[in-house]
């Protein structure tokens, strides 16, 4: 494979190796046993898989800021995290490199820092990377002055001069050289970088504000990318575009456009087919290296789960597609399997590496099928396009290329035949695999991350009429709640029992806003009161008198900048899931102050939406709501079949605009006041913009009122 940047990630075998230790013995091997840094005592698993490196790594912190100001040294600043490949190789080639770390400690100060502990500083520095390089991603290169500001950035650099890149050794050189003689034009250049860094900081004014236009050019945007013959949009690398395919779908339930919903079902299939998917235990690669879906970068990020379960779940309802249904379950259980913590809160990611190989963990030959299949062989073959040459470097990625229909008639067997016995098989090689050394897992545990995972499993137990997937939610949810709120502030870290890192916007709306959606398919009011109160942490805290919010807390002081971007990364931006929560949250709660402060921050990026709607796919989605129209149903009656009925009646049918709620626990409600059950039977009343239609008693009436 070329080398890429990788981007914007309870069932275990009982020697899995964790992230910090399947790394720190292969550098402590490679590098010296006994040796090493100021990272040992990181928090971080990817701190700590640099540990024993020769560079003297600092943290980002006060010493070594001090250090390079007191010394007048320029800082190597370099971010990644524990499951990025090309860090890792970046790492192998050039930090266990005894005469690159001796330059690196003789000629600048050099700090190590994980982008997922800390997006502050990788939401700041991509920045700048994007602006100097042309491009972003991981691992991160930046090189500063005392004064943090960056005058050169990149990405992945070899240790010598290949792949078109330049050489780590050679860049370092001259950079070194420059600092010393030209000093006047690395400052001159750094002050450029400021300027325009200062820019993320204001939101310009737009004089129409925020209007269906951006949606329709963003839709316009979406036809013009998308990948006929593949499914996706642009070329290879393929991103899964969770959020796209929720504005397609929505797009098409508002104007009946069926080609939307092909393109939506398209990208939707290819991405379930392939090799992105991980058809044995369960899951999504972070995103396709080619075109075709083939061939994945294999590490698997808890916030990719998150957002392709809402995705898929969506689908769902509109399609009712078994190959959706069977992607959704498979990746609830991957998550609660693989990426579950004992006291309910979830991992953050899975490598892609193991062995030293990527992938390795999940490719196949023809002959270990055939030797643990026996007669089934040639049919799962057949179905995966398992063959003795391979599809990947000799080996075999799993992808399902013929379905069940179409070999049924060659095996002359019906499709649910078919399929029964491909689970079996799928069943046989899963339990082989886990024989295999694993790929080292980040055990840290993050707040926004599990707000978003909380979400969607909520989402998938409301869509599948699965408790145990809304249960595993509250799990998480109470140990957030419990744990990661210590002396009234809201933590991002939780990791070895330790709580750290005061908690960003992120953190506080992707909290609320899964917990909103553990409200919906609970009809437990204390997770809406904990959203609440959630919220009323962070408006204090992040919010910008212009409207908006800024991405760091007032108190932060340890930046150049305070960012305040409606832009998605890997990651919904913030601020859109700021408009969205508060949009939602504010009409159960019916508290106007939520629902302007998410107008208000829809007002301040409007220029954006104008401009690049594009790259503000969630921002989208909360425009949507705020356009409307919008829906809110409130179920009333005690629980029991007739409940059920009506709950299930909703849950299955595709509502984006709708907020449900139960009358019981939100009597102070304007939305939920009055609304009682009608001769002891569960009622529903459904609601446009807080006018109501008559309520009933039927599940059938439901149903055709909501079609």
């Amino acid at each position: 494979m070329s080398p890429h940047p990788s981007d914007p990630p309870a069932g275990h075998p009982s020697d899995r190796p964790s992230a910090s230790s399947d790394r720190a013995e292969r550098s402590q091997s490679a590098s010296g046993a006994g040796r090493t840094n100021r990272l040992a005592a990181a928090s971080s698993p990817y701190l700590r898989q640099h540990a024993h490196n020769p560079v003297d790594w600092y943290p980002w912190g006060p010493e070594a800021l001090e250090r390079s100001s007191k010394e007048d040294k320029p800082i190597f600043l370099s971010i990644g995290y524990a499951a990025c490949h090309w860090c890792h190789v970046m790492e192998r080639e050039s930090f266990e490199d005894t005469e690159i770390a001796a330059f690196l400690n003789e000629h600048f100060v050099n700090i190590k820092v994980d982008r997922e502990e800390r997006p502050d500083l990788d939401d700041i520095y991509m920045a700048a990377v994007q602006m100097i390089a042309g491009q972003g991603g991981w691992p991160m290169s930046v090189f500063l002055t005392p004064e943090r500001t960056p005058f050169f950035a990149g990405t992945y650099f070899p240790p010598d001069d290949r792949y078109g890149r330049p050489g780590f050794r050679r860049l370092l050189r001259g950079l070194a050289e420059a600092y010393r003689t030209r000093r006047d034009d690395i400052e001159k250049g750094a002050d450029q970088v400021m300027s325009a860094l200062r820019a993320f900081a204001v939101t310009p004014e737009s004089e129409s504000g925020p209007n269906r236009g951006s949606w329709d050019r963003a839709v316009a945007a979406l036809r013009s990318s998308f990948d006929d013959e593949f499914g996706g949009f642009g070329d290879a690398p393929k991103f899964p575009h969770s959020l796209a395919v929720q504005i397609l779908l929505r797009e098409h339930a508002r104007s009946g456009d069926g080609e939307l919903l092909r393109m939506a079902e398209e990208t939707l299939d290819a991405m379930a087919r392939g090799g992105l998917y991980d058809h044995l235990g369960g899951g999504f690669h972070r995103y396709a290296t080619d075109a075709k879906w083939l061939v994945p970068h294999f590490e698997k990020m808890l916030y990719d789960q998150a957002l392709l379960v809402l995705a898929y779940a969506e689908a769902f309802q509109v399609t009712r597609s078994p190959l959706y249904e069977r992607v959704l379950r498979g990746t609830c259980d991957y998550v609660l399997r693989d990426l579950t913590a004992p006291d309910g809160a979830f991992y953050s990611t899975e490598d892609a590496d193991s062995e030293g190989e990527e992938g390795r963990y999940y490719v196949w030959s023809a002959s270990e099928v055939a030797s643990l299949l026996g007669d089934e062989a040639p049919l799962f073959s057949r179905a995966y396009d398992v063959t003795p040459e391979g599809n990947w470097e000799g080996t075999t990625i799993l992808q399902r290329v013929r379905d069940a229909e179409a070999l049924g008639v060659e095996y002359g067997v019906s499709a649910d035949q078919i399929e029964d016995r491909l689970a079996r098989c799928r069943e046989t090689l899963f339990a082989s695999r886990s024989h295999r050394v694993r790929p080292a897992r980040d055990e840290k545990i993050l707040t926004a991350w599990n707000g978003l995972m909380i979400r969607a499993l909520s989402r998938a137990a409301r869509v599948l009429d699965e408790p145990r997937f809304s249960q595993a939610a509250e799990q998480a949810s109470r140990f957030v709640l419990d744990k990661m709120i210590v002396a009234g502030r809201l933590h991002r870290v939780a990791m070895d029992g330790v709580v750290s890192v005061p908690a960003y916007l992120e953190d506080h709306v992707n909290l609320a806003s899964g917990l909103v959606e553990l409200y919906e398919a609970t009809f437990e009011p204390d997770w809406l009161s904990a959203a609440a109160t959630v919220i009323d942490l962070a408006v204090p805290l992040f919010a910008d008198d212009a409207g908006g919010f800024f991405l760091t807390a007032e108190d932060h002081t340890d930046l150049i900048v305070r960012m305040k971007m409606g832009q998605d990364g890997s990651v919904p931006s913030g601020n859109s899931m700021a408009a969205e929560t508060l949009l939602r949250l504010g009409r159960l709660l019916g508290r106007e102050d939520l629902e302007e402060r998410g107008e208000g921050t829809l007002r301040a990026f409007a220029a954006y939406l104008e401009k690049m709607p594009e790259g503000l796919h969630q921002m989208l989605l909360a425009l949507d709501i705020l356009e409307g129209p919008r829906r809110e149903i409130v179920l009333a009656g005690g629980p029991g079949p007739d409940l059920d009925a009506m709950r299930r009646i909703v849950d299955r049918t595709f509502l984006p605009r709708t907020v449900l709620c139960h009358g019981k626990g939100l009597e102070h409600s304007e939305l939920a006041r009055g609304k009682e059950s009608i001769d002891g039977r569960a009622t529903a009343y459904v609601c446009q913009d807080f006018v109501c239609g008559a309520p009933t008693t039927d599940p059938e009436e439901l149903a055709g009122i909501l079609a």
